[in-house]
């Protein structure tokens, strides 16, 4: 038999997989396998490379906007206003600044500007409605120095002192609903618990806290604020109604003249207290009564004119019926007579005369140490400021910061001791009532200072100023800084609150890319693609799945 010649059939997928379906080939062609990986490969490599676009595009995102915001708040200029509603007139401050995260404020002092409107709030006791209109000048003279695109933004405050602490609360209340009426419609931001009397708080009337804001505007100006309580320097203040003492103390103190202070890291323990009714303008007119009540009783007995000696006015000053400023029970006595001064110029009876009256409370003392009436205070430490009348006093007679009180004492007695009508052809451009007072205020202050608080007449450590390198030393600027401080809480520290500060806005920039930043990663992880490579025997060829989750 021949052999054939004929070639084999071809190779037919089918019929082969037909014919030996039991014997499934093991190892794929290599064509196949080549094609079976190229399918699997692309799709989850593009839908990869698209999740980290998108969050690279969003974490430049949220560092772009903490970064702008950053400049944007740290560099832009802002505006305040704080109104002092004092005891003898209303003064508006308009401050410039810039925010510094986690930091002081940073005063722009050429922007700083102040303007007052006399009388003070408390002279409109009788007509309450007066004390809002007298309000309207200041405010004028405030929008003048605030760009009008930020007068919405500008938050205005009005704090009044020792002047309404002195009225009826009706009547102080009254006098401020006035007040907050125009402040209402004066364009700037304010809300009504932002007038208010400094420290009344229900029954306790203290004022405290104008000793301490202007403690924290002495040691800004100093630069010593936020460092070491031992470098400090203390604040005596000498207003017209009321005198504030406050400093760093080592000693303890009952809450009530204790005031902790946190800046930073560093707290400080302060004494503080406001003596109300020995501020120099009132204090003067209670010298007077004091002065007088000692000649009513005789002369009520005698029927005769009550005349009482007055030290504290140079000799040759004839005093008006009207210019003594005597409280009723004065002159609801059993006396028909008003007393009437006699000017007599001794400058140490007006001294006596003046820490008589400081010294008036002392016997209901309750405390181991009272130097002023019958409020405790601890010895004073550290370096010392007295600002208000105790600076304007020594300007007038011509000292300087570092002068002693020693110099005072002896320019006090020169000016007592001179003839009145001498006096105003020597000082013919003072007011003639500011001229007639300097004579008491410069003995009260040395019986406040010397006297009663003892400090030396040669103390080195004290010095009269209102202001430093040009900052002015005013307690309005101190309630300014504590406003616009940052207050940091434990539950709120960490690195978050490093980084954005306490500002909400900036809060939200962060958080918002971050959470889409964390959404996105979450759905890549969630989404992407499970694949498998499998055999497939029936049609004889790779194929791809998705695994489920």
């Amino acid at each position: 038999m021949r052999r054939s010649n004929a070639r084999p059939p071809a190779f037919d997928p089918d019929s082969a997989s037909s014919m030996d379906a039991s014997k499934p080939q093991l190892r794929p062609p290599p064509a196949r396998l080549s094609f079976a990986s190229r399918i699997s490969s692309p799709g989850p490599k593009n839908h990869r490379t698209g999740i980290r676009i998108f969050l690279a595009t969003a974490a430049a995102a949220a560092v772009l906007l903490c970064l702008l915001h950053v400049y944007r708040s740290s560099g832009s200029s802002k505006f305040g206003i704080i109104v002092d509603g004092g005891s003898t007139g209303s003064r508006i401050h308009v401050f410039g600044y810039t925010n510094r995260q986690g930091a002081l404020p940073v005063l722009d002092f050429g922007v700083m500007a102040s303007m007052k409107a006399s009388p003070g709030l408390s002279a409109y006791s009788g007509d309450p409605e007066g004390a809002g209109r007298s309000l309207v000048e200041l405010l004028e003279f405030g929008k003048a120095r605030v760009p009008r695109d930020q007068w919405g933004e500008t938050e205005i405050r009005l704090m009044a002192t020792a002047g309404l602490r002195l009225l009826d609360a009706g009547v102080a209340e009254r006098i401020l609903d006035s007040c907050r009426k125009v402040l209402r419609s004066s364009g700037f931001q304010f809300q009504d618990d932002w007038a208010t009397v400094i420290s009344v708080h229900g029954n306790i009337v203290a004022g405290s806290d104008e000793g301490i804001y202007a403690w924290v505007a002495a040691n800004y100006a100093l630069g010593s604020l936020g460092g070491d309580p031992g470098k400090t320097t203390g604040i005596i203040e000498l207003g017209g109604a009321s005198a504030q003492v406050t400093f760093v103390s080592s000693e303890p103190l009952s809450p009530e003249f204790s005031h902790v202070l946190n800046f930073g890291e560093t707290t400080y323990n302060l004494y503080s207290h406001s003596f109300l009714h020995l501020g120099q303008n009132v204090a003067y007119e209670s010298l007077h009564e004091l002065l007088s009540s000692r000649v009513l009783k005789s002369s009520a007995e005698s029927q005769q004119e009550p005349i009482y000696r007055d030290p504290c006015t140079p000799r040759g000053y004839s005093h008006s019926v009207e210019s003594l400023k005597l409280s009723a029970g004065v002159l609801n006595s059993r006396t028909e007579y008003r007393p009437v001064a006699h000017a007599t110029g001794n400058f140490s009876e007006c001294r006596s005369a003046s820490l008589e009256l400081l010294q008036k409370e002392k016997d209901k003392c309750l405390h181991q140490s009272c130097y002023l009436g019958s409020a405790l205070m601890p010895k004073l430490h550290g370096r010392l400021l007295a600002t208000e009348n105790f600076f304007y006093t020594a300007k007038f007679f011509g000292l300087g910061p570092t002068s002693f009180l020693s110099d005072l004492m002896l320019a006090g007695e020169q000016f007592c001791g001179e003839d009145w009508l001498k006096l105003k052809g020597n000082y013919h451009s003072t007011d003639e009532d500011d001229l007639l007072r300097y004579c008491f205020s410069s003995a009260y202050i040395v019986a406040l200072l010397h006297d009663s608080l003892g400090i030396a007449l040669d103390e080195k450590r004290i010095g009269f100023a209102n202001q430093v390198g040009g900052i002015p030393l005013d307690w309005a600027l101190g309630a300014f800084i504590m406003q616009k401080m940052p207050k940091q809480s434990p539950e709120h520290s960490g690195w978050i609150t490093a980084i954005v500060g306490n500002d909400s806005s900036i809060l939200s920039l962060f958080l918002v890319p971050s959470v889409l930043i964390m959404t996105a990663w979450t759905v890549s992880k969630w989404k992407k693609p499970q694949l498998k490579t499998i055999y497939d025997l029936e049609k004889g060829r790779y194929i791809i799945r998705q695994v489920n989750r």
